[in-house]
């Protein structure tokens, strides 16, 4: 049985792993990359905040220092050997176990409790820093954040006789939101899925009716993850018939035009991903005709929509049907120096496909290790992009570089 580590115990050990990368040379996110871990987790780790009691990861942590298991945590042969069958520990461990059981069952034994946290100013702000750390793929502080965050949100919507009730509703949809897209990005799609239900709840409470589109968006993305595509599809479609149907009737605001151009680019990636290339580039060409009405990139509801976001999406699509060369073409133009890097990341990675499927094996490798600069942990948890790295190394065989080999390796693609 894994004995529990105090918070002590924590910092002691954090502390030991830093000593240990400083004797190496290693900068945390070298080491990290090393270990096929992000920065932002080792940095919890060295600070006592992110506990590892598995096995497998302290393994894959003495690895990367140079030192034995005993070295670097003398008690190792007493914890026990991971369950196989269990789920692979990632940055998100913390944020997941929020979504367990009732948000804020304290507040219902209480009700006439009155809230005394953070002003409805600082807890918008704190949503805003949220989103900040998701564009930059920094999930472990996004977690720990949002471990205090959601549950004070939580709080403020049912503490009795509050002022600004819909605000708070506003804000709690908007966490819950960030969560369901940090879920997706990090591979796990059951969670996604419940933090975007919550979130459309949410929503509804806070009388911002787009924003329930926001989180119907991200509910759709959490079903393709689980190749549930008949359920993405129905989800995002019905929303976008919602949405043509009022805009027939008044003029569009720029925040609908960007979530109806997302929603048909959510039915574009559904289409590609089971093969209906005629229904992909169908509404591609919507979602290109929604971004021209816009007329810029925007960030409304986090979702960077806008005509170059549309570019971006459709190399995805191409690379998707299997349309290498047209995904090529389309890169060759965009500039997306003024999206966030996770966006930047997810192209790069595209276009690794792309090569991949070309065969260019040096092309490929140069887009996958650019990806893995811009956001280290996407290229682990985008599955497209391990598979298209699994199959060159099987190609190349015995032939394969050592950079080639090293990024199987930190992508759990070697097999």
């Amino acid at each position: 049985m894994t004995r529990a580590v105090t918070h002590e115990g924590r910092r002691a050990f954090g502390a030991r792993v830093a000593a240990l990368r400083a004797q190496c040379g290693l900068t945390q996110k070298e080491l990290a990359a090393g270990i096929g871990r992000t920065a932002s987790w080792l940095s919890q780790v060295e600070r006592g905040i992110q506990p590892v009691n598995r096995l497998d990861v302290l393994r894959l942590l003495a690895g990367g220092l140079g030192v034995s298991l005993h070295e670097l945590r003398p008690d190792a042969a007493e914890l026990a050997e991971p369950d196989e069958s269990a789920p692979e520990p990632n940055d998100l461990d913390r944020a997941r176990l929020l979504l367990s059981g009732h948000p804020a069952p304290g507040v219902l034994l209480d009700p006439q409790s009155a809230y005394d946290g953070p002003s409805l100013a600082e807890l918008r702000k704190a949503v805003d820093d949220a989103w900040a750390l998701a564009h930059d793929n920094r999930f472990s502080e996004l977690s720990a954040a949002l471990n205090s965050l959601v549950p004070l949100l939580e709080r403020r919507t049912r503490a009795a006789e509050t002022r600004n009730h819909r605000e708070a509703f506003g804000l709690l949809a908007r966490a819950y939101q960030v969560l369901s897209a940090a879920f997706v990005r990090q591979n796990e799609p059951d969670a996604a899925w419940v933090a975007a239900d919550r979130s459309i709840a949410a929503a509804e409470k806070s009388g911002r009716v787009l924003d329930v589109f926001a989180g119907t968006f991200r509910l759709a993305h959490a079903f393709v993850r689980l190749k549930r595509y008949d359920q993405a599809a129905c989800t995002a479609q019905s929303a976008v018939d919602a949405l043509t149907r009022h805009m027939d009737r008044a003029e569009p605001s720029p925040e609908g035009l960007s979530l109806l151009g997302s929603l048909h680019l959510v039915l574009a990636l559904v289409h590609a991903r089971t093969g209906n290339r005629p229904d992909a580039r169908r509404e591609t060409a919507e979602a290109r005709r929604v971004a021209r009405l816009l007329g810029e990139d925007r960030n409304d509801f986090n979702l960077e929509f806008g005509p170059a976001n549309v570019e971006i999406q459709a190399v995805s699509v191409a690379v998707d049907l299997g349309d290498a060369g047209e995904a090529l073409d389309i890169a060759r133009s965009l500039d997306t120096s003024g999206l966030s890097a996770e966006r930047q990341a997810r192209l790069a990675l595209d276009i690794g496909r792309a090569h991949a499927q070309l065969r260019n094996e040096d092309d490929a490798l140069a887009h996958f290790l650019r990806a893995e600069e811009l956001a280290p942990e996407m290229v682990r948890t985008h599955v497209a992009a391990r598979t298209a790295i699994r199959e060159l190394m099987l190609l190349a065989d015995r032939t394969a570089s050592p950079e080639l080999r090293a990024l199987a390796r930190r992508a759990d693609a070697m097999s």
